[in-house]
């Protein structure tokens, strides 16, 4: 549990722990020393900071903790996907996911405790929203992923996808101050390029990383391009419809020039008729987009249903026909809680 009468030095930025350092008679480097041993070397104790004094790391653990995520549960699919819980430092449960391919890895992690937008589809949107995750809770989901990927399949992470918990575009300051340390020299050096941020669409937000450099890549769960399907399945659609967040992805691909990448998540009945994709195909002509058709991963209680695979070909052919780039994604851990949301869903607190 939390020492509540310390805080977490994570929170705290490079210039940050420079000044506290001098505030305390040290040099200001023994700051970026600190940074690089939290967000390069992902340490844990102050103990292991082996380039710090003595007294300086006593002046740390005296002053400060470091907040972590413990493992919770783990579940591996017998497609290798393999799905952790994780207890954070104040008794929450969250999760993320390892997708393992022939030689790569992805990490899909979360970015809230819970969410507020509330996806008919989608097991996270039963869970209620208790905060925003840590630029330290989503890096160590990324660290313990990494080790996962090595001890396992003896592979590296190749990608990074916010796709879990949460709405990462709800918690800007976090996903974007986690991209930093990720990407950063004196972090992991991951390149943003291997780095996606998935959103059902906040255009105001989608704005303001296009202004302000972050240099991800951008997917919109979409999962219709007909106002009235999506408002259904997603219902912050009623208040930023298709013509608004339309706007929002030309604006990031004039300043990004990054193509951007639509999932469409495939629904028996719902969102699969031939007329959907035309409506699909009709919207993606606004920028340069790929499109990721899914196949659902079926949650319990939804009453929603995968596409069957006659379906899901016709719809693939149709947007081929109309020259959109698509890639069809099998569902992975459908033996296993590997929905967004499960598996933390169904945990209880220690």
């Amino acid at each position: 549990m939390m020492e509540s009468n310390k805080r977490d030095i994570r929170a705290l930025t490079e210039e940050e722990l420079k000044s506290f350092f001098t505030e305390h008679g040290y040099k200001p480097f023994h700051g970026k020393q600190v940074y690089e041993w939290l967000w390069k070397k992902a340490a844990t104790e102050f103990s292991v900071m082996s380039n710090l004094s003595k007294e300086a790391r006593q002046l740390l653990d005296n002053r400060f903790r470091i907040d972590r995520l413990t493992l919770y549960q783990e579940q591996t699919s017998r497609d290798g996907t393999v799905k952790m819980a994780f207890q954070t430092a104040d008794g929450e449960l969250i999760e993320s996911v390892l997708i393992p391919g022939k030689d790569r890895a992805t990490a899909c992690i979360s970015s809230q405790i819970g969410c507020k937008l509330a996806c008919t589809f989608c097991a996270t949107g039963k869970i209620p929203f208790k905060r925003n995750l840590t630029v330290g809770e989503i890096y160590d989901q990324v660290i313990a992923v990494r080790q996962k990927a090595l001890d396992l399949y003896n592979i590296s992470l190749s990608n990074i996808v916010y796709m879990g918990m949460g709405e990462p575009l709800l918690n800007y300051d976090g996903v974007s101050g986690s991209i930093a340390v990720l990407t950063g020299e004196k972090g992991l050096g991951i390149s943003p390029r291997r780095i996606t941020v998935s959103t059902v669409g906040i255009p105001d937000v989608i704005r303001k990383l296009a202004d302000q450099g972050i240099r991800s890549e951008l997917a919109v769960s979409l999962h219709s391009a007909l106002d009235a399907t999506r408002s259904q399945l997603v219902p912050i659609n009623r208040r930023y419809g298709l013509e608004t967040l339309k706007e929002a992805l030309q604006h990031f691909n004039r300043v990004t020039g990054k193509r951007i990448t639509f999932e469409y998540l495939l629904m028996r009945g719902v969102n699969d008729q031939l007329s959907e994709a035309r409506a699909l195909a009709d919207y993606s002509r606004n920028f340069p987009v790929k499109i990721n058709l899914i196949e659902y991963n079926e949650v319990e209680g939804t009453g929603f249903q995968k596409s069957d695979a006659e379906q899901t070909q016709a719809f693939k052919e149709l947007l081929e026909s109309r020259n959109m780039i698509v890639n069809l994604r099998r569902s992975r851990g459908e033996d296993i809680d590997a929905a967004c949301g499960q598996l933390a869903g169904k945990g209880k607190k220690s």
